[in-house]
Formats: C-alpha cells, sequence, structure tokens
C-alpha cells in the first residue's frame, strides 16, 4: 500500500520538480523540433513535453503512460496545447495501436522504467510507418568503467525509489538491436550528477 500511494501520489510531483530545469527544457526543445504527423509518446508523464510541440507540424498526439498519478499533473498541460490529444493509460511493452500507425514516436527518460525494454522498442518499431523516425532522450550507462560499476550498484535502489528506473541501461546498443539507422548523440547533463546524468539523444528510422 505505502509503496502504491507512493508510485501514485508522491512520484509524479517529486519527477515534475526534478525533470523541470532549464538545461532539460532545452533538450526537450531541441529534440522535439522536428517531430511531426501523427505522434505517439511513450511515457508522457506529467507532459513536460507538450510545450515544445509545434501545432503547424503535429498533426494528432497519442500520450500513453503506466502511471496512471501522472495525470492529475498532466491534466493541466494537456488542456493548454492545441494539438487534438488522446491520453490513455497504457504500458509501452503492449500497446494496443495497429501496425504502422504513426509518423513519430518518442521517448524522454522513460526506457530506464520499462521493464522489458527490449519488448517496447520492438513495440515502438512495429506502430511506426515506413520511414518515421523514433525521437528519444534517456539517461543510461556512462562509458566510464568507474562510473558504469556504481550505476550497476545503485540501479537496486534507484528501480525502488523512482518506479523501476535503471541507470546502468546501454541505451545505444538496445535501440541498434532494433533500428537499423540510428543516429545517437552522448554527454553528460552539466545540471545532474554524473552518476545519473549520461544523456543518449537520439534518432531512429524505421526503414
Amino acid at each position: 500500500m505505502v509503496s502504491t500511494l507512493y508510485s501514485r501520489f508522491v512520484l509524479p510531483r517529486l519527477m515534475d520538480w526534478t525533470m523541470s530545469g532549464a538545461e532539460l527544457a532545452n533538450l526537450r526543445a531541441q529534440l522535439l523540433k522536428d517531430v511531426s504527423g501523427t505522434v505517439l509518446e511513450i511515457g508522457v508523464g506529467t507532459g513536460l513535453n507538450l510545450p515544445h510541440y509545434r501545432p503547424d507540424q503535429v498533426d494528432s498526439l497519442t500520450v500513453i503512460d503506466a502511471n496512471a498519478g501522472m495525470s492529475a499533473i498532466s491534466t493541466k498541460r494537456l488542456s493548454q496545447t492545441p494539438i487534438p490529444i488522446d491520453l490513455q493509460t497504457l504500458n509501452g511493452e503492449s500497446l494496443p495501436m495497429p501496425a504502422a500507425s504513426f509518423d513519430s514516436v518518442v521517448s524522454t527518460w522513460t526506457l530506464c522504467s520499462i521493464t522489458h525494454i527490449e519488448q517496447a522498442l520492438k513495440e515502438i518499431h512495429r506502430v511506426l510507418k515506413p520511414g518515421g523516425q523514433f525521437f528519444f532522450i534517456e539517461h543510461g550507462r556512462s562509458p566510464d568503467p568507474g562510473l558504469a560499476s556504481w550505476q550497476d550498484r545503485l540501479t537496486p535502489l534507484q528501480k525502488r525509489i523512482a518506479d523501476g528506473c535503471h541507470l546502468n541501461r546501454p541505451i545505444e546498443r538496445l535501440v541498434e538491436q532494433v533500428f537499423d539507422n540510428v543516429s545517437i548523440e552522448t554527454f553528460y547533463a552539466d545540471s545532474l550528477p554524473k552518476i545519473g546524468g549520461y544523456f543518449y539523444k537520439g534518432t531512429a528510422i524505421k526503414t
């Protein structure tokens, strides 16, 4: 019961606060400026991406999140965008949408917490139209062996306090297992500790 209350009522507010900084907002804007057409966002959370979608480019936006508690915060942001939006409480591992439904799929700091990430990436690939793009920015495993070993040690604790979040996922390798055409930029965030601030920002095209 305590875990459920924490996940639904405390964690959404904590995530909204920690993920609202200027550096992260700038990264969201950079990533989303080219998103277009019919769009699916995996893990909308509290809706921090919504102000960065361009209404002149996005025809419709389907947003999902496995944590129903996030909608208590995201609802206001959802109501402020002119883009037609469909909000659903779903897990990214099993999407009910038909194959080839979307021009773009977006994930920002979400793949870290999906239990079966390989299956989620296969689902993302499945629902994209041929030529469609997957836009993502995620934190994950550092190339520094010493830091990576600490990420391994701390991930079990991180998963408990951050709703399944892994510090040590090799995002680039995981995306490349599913997509053939992948472009990724990696860097440490200036505003976060390196243990959780090694970022993978990129796009993958369904060929």
